[in-house]
């Protein structure tokens, strides 16, 4: 067993125990789940609209190389500037070169899960850099130390209490504060930081390629302060965020806004095309564009597994997922958890390292029935597993126990053999690592060969 593996059981196994964490990560879904009917009502019908994303996304990632040369063309156009990145340290690189040319002592960021992959929060504060998260839910979680917890919703598994506590040992508020007055708080923290940074970085959460524009969805407004008041705007984004045209962006973004958040539309939602021109009043004087593979195309080399670059990010698979929901985000180390990054993570880093995030599954299909843009996650957890074993990662015990299953199935004499008691003993006694984290199987006392041959 791998150290990332042993260490997601150990993890999972103490979030799994905890009623009271379990609890808290449960409400909140149960509000999630109350209205996104109500975001669904605005779909004539939301089944052709997911099977039109799905088709869009396909289109837009088998012609990769040329969507995200259109959008570099168009955005070059206006000024803007794009750096390709095939790793984290080149993206890195790229970030710090540009914040030394501008004497850069403080960001403001918005959220954004890819600069979480680059893990850039903690580079910036190793070359002496503040950099503020501004979005509510990330500016909770930096506060706390902690990563994101959640795709969409960064602090789902802390109550209101929680923050009530947090801001009381950080920024020395009361205890008693509501979660208005603890937004009122983190306001006015967070707002000189706009004017007095030097650069401001966001994600995207699509690229337009035939307008060369990167477009943002939120709901706090600070996504834009971050790109709009420092002087240099920095975009950090995976190249599979590309979409082929701006009018996609209308069945697009309420899927992302209904699927996220039960909202029929997010309440802000912007396109940037590049800086600021010579006729407009507002903006960055400099806009840089960070285009980053990290293993990206390694997913779509794969034929099979290049479905998950469709992925829009909505995080609806977390929430409808059995096993997210008992064991959180942070169990999965990864930046990306639930049943996506379960897919994708192998593919990002090293099977042999990340193999058993596909394991963590019950394979109930929940994850692909509720997927904005229908990916077969399910399917592709067991394409992960079918690699993992091609590749020769299996354990030699693993090997061999499904080597003896396999040959029990295919033949309908050894499974006859003994009964129901050494059945049940060879499984769950000699194959010590089903039972594990598995309920102990109970055989039945015949067959059912057996059972149809007496009934003849």
């Amino acid at each position: 067993m791998t150290d990332t593996a042993a260490s997601f059981i150990a993890k999972s196994t103490m979030k799994a125990g905890d009623m009271e964490h379990r609890r808290k990560i449960n409400f909140n879904i149960g509000k999630y789940n109350a209205v996104v009917p109500l975001g669904k009502q605005q779909f004539g019908d939301v089944g052709l609209a997911r099977e039109r994303a799905k088709n869009i996304k396909w289109k837009a990632i088998e012609t990769l190389d040329k969507q995200l040369e259109d959008f570099e063309a168009a955005l070059t156009k206006h000024g803007g500037k794009v750096i390709w990145a095939e790793d984290t340290k080149q993206a890195l690189d790229a970030i710090l070169e540009i914040c030394k040319e501008k004497n850069c002592k403080t960001i403001v960021k918005s959220k954004s899960m890819v600069t979480e992959e680059l893990k850039l929060n903690d580079f910036l504060e190793e070359n002496n850099i503040e950099s503020v998260e501004t979005d509510l839910g990330e500016y909770i979680q930096q506060l706390d130390g902690e990563p994101p917890y959640h795709i969409v919703t960064p602090a789902m598994h802390k109550s209101k209490e929680d923050v009530a506590q947090l801001f009381h040992e950080k920024l020395n508020t009361s205890l008693t504060l509501t979660p208005e007055e603890l937004t009122l708080v983190a306001r006015e923290k967070l707002r000189g930081k706009y004017t007095e940074a030097e650069i401001g970085i966001t994600g995207a959460n699509f690229i337009i390629a035939d307008i060369g524009g990167i477009a943002v969805t939120e709901n706090e407004g600070n996504a834009r302060l971050s790109c709009a008041f420092p002087k240099t705007h920095i975009v950090i984004t995976g190249i599979e965020k590309v979409i082929p045209s701006i009018t996609d962006l209308s069945l697009f973004w309420p899927l992302l806004a209904t699927y996220g958040t039960g909202q029929q539309l997010t309440v802000y939602n912007t396109i940037v095309t590049g800086p600021k021109q010579p006729n407009e009043n507002d903006g960055p004087e400099e806009m840089y564009v960070i285009l980053l593979d990290n293993g990206r195309t390694n997913i779509l080399a794969n034929v099979k597994s290049r479905e998950s670059l469709y992925c829009i990010r909505c995080g609806a698979c977390l929430n409808a997922c059995p096993v997210y929901k008992n064991i959180g985000g942070h169990s999965y180390e990864t930046t990306y958890s639930g049943p996506i990054g379960a897919v994708i993570t192998p593919h990002l880093k090293k099977l042999d390292d990340w193999k058993h995030l596909s394991y963590a599954s019950s394979l109930c299909g929940n994850c692909t029935e509720v997927c904005a843009v229908k990916i077969n996650l399910h399917e592709l957890l067991l394409e992960n597993r079918h690699e993992a074993v091609e590749e020769g990662d299996a354990s030699w015990g693993e090997k061999i126990a499904w080597k003896v299953w396999k040959q029990s199935s295919l033949h309908r004499k050894m499974m006859n053999m003994g009964n129901r008691k050494i059945k049940n003993w060879m499984v769950n006694k000699v194959f010590k690592g089903w039972t594990a984290h598995r309920a102990n199987l109970d055989f039945s006392a015949k067959t059912f060969n057996e059972l149809w041959k007496e009934k003849q």
